[in-house]
């Protein structure tokens, strides 16, 4: 095992409970330990994964056994359980993005890809957001207007598709659903990806569903570009959240990252001056912050933090106003962007 190898094996275990939390939500931590029903996310008790103890040798935190099956093994056999990641190089940078690391710089950007999955390829993404339609007059519409969001987003950013077909874990047949789609770009505004957010029927709420959101293609590294960077960017996590830091201020570039691994791996444009990290406050969204923050100053760029007051902005938005967000945005801000608080 190569030392990088284990290096990213320690820090996941450093990390157990937020990894059993994103790959095994089903279950529950009880006392020392991840309680859950198995690998396939099922309810119960059967599989348990240790939270604490030394992260390496005997009892370390990480280390889980199917009492119903025998089974047993470490945080990555988890991942691709969860996953169907089946390379191992490919495991490791979905680890990475897990913790927030940012991903090694690939021999040729030129070169071509490893081979594709049948589905959730950059191409279906394409098709996916070339078959979506305006959100004016949307049932998209609808759901940001009750969040709070009013800003108009150039439809080259978000879409709506009234039937988007949607499946949870488990269940045999898809179902076409109304959603919000997201387009997810890189450097250079190629579509890699999308991000979709499945709605209510009356779009007044997401889709009362086990997995009302999912993206697909190529994220690490890219992200859903609401508006493009300038000398200055704020980059979040959540659509929502990014689209509510814009309402209060329409002329800051904003760039949503979908995760907060995804947040800590976002590759950072050129020419960059000062970045923004809008936080959720959860300790994954600020462990990424950390990361990213570490190789934003190490790259010669300004950083700052934005703190919500509540959970992230939207709830700030829905909860306070927008006048109230610009407030608070105004003490966090540099003097050089105060001017794109004023409407």
């Amino acid at each position: 095992m190569s030392l990088e190898t284990e290096d990213l094996l320690r820090d996941l275990s450093q990390n157990a409970e937020s990894v059993c939390r994103h790959y095994l939500p089903a279950g529950r931590r009880e006392g020392s330990y991840w309680m859950v029903g198995d690998l396939q996310n099922n309810p119960g008790r059967s599989l348990f994964v240790r939270l604490t103890g030394p992260t390496s040798g005997p009892g370390a935190r990480g280390k889980w056994t199917d009492s119903a099956t025998l089974e047993f093994g470490d945080l990555l056999d988890i991942i691709r359980e969860r996953t169907g990641i089946t390379r191992f190089p490919d495991l490791l940078a979905e680890a990475r993005v897990h913790l927030g690391r940012p991903q090694p710089v690939l021999p040729d950007a030129n070169s071509p890809r490893s081979r594709k999955s049948p589905s959730g390829t950059p191409e279906a993404a394409s098709r996916l957001f070339a078959a979506s339609v305006s959100l004016t007059g949307s049932l998209a519409e609808t759901y940001l207007r009750s969040r709070g969001i009013t800003q108009t987003v150039p439809s080259g950013t978000l879409r709506f598709h009234p039937k988007c077909w949607h499946r949870d874990e488990g269940q045999t047949k898809s179902v076409p659903r109304p959603a919000l789609i997201a387009a997810v770009t890189d450097g250079a505004g190629a579509l890699q990806g999308v991000h979709r957010t499945w709605l209510a029927p009356d779009g007044q709420d997401k889709a009362a569903v086990d997995t009302p959101r999912r993206a697909m293609g190529h994220l690490l590294g890219n992200a859903v570009r609401i508006a493009p960077a300038d000398q200055t960017l704020v980059l979040g996590e959540g659509i929502e959240t990014m689209l509510s830091v814009r309402e209060a201020a329409p002329s800051l570039p904003v760039w949503a990252a979908l995760s907060s691994g995804h947040l800590g791996a976002v590759l950072l444009p050129d020419g960059l001056q000062r970045l923004y990290i809008a936080i959720d406050r959860d300790p994954a969204g600020q462990r990424a912050a950390e990361r990213l923050t570490a190789r934003a100053t190490e790259a010669g760029m300004s950083v700052r933090v934005l703190e919500p007051r509540l959970g992230d902005f939207n709830d700030d938005l829905r909860a306070h106003g927008v006048e109230a967000i610009r407030q608070h945005l105004a003490k966090q801000i540099d003097l050089e962007d105060q001017h794109r608080l004023t409407i």
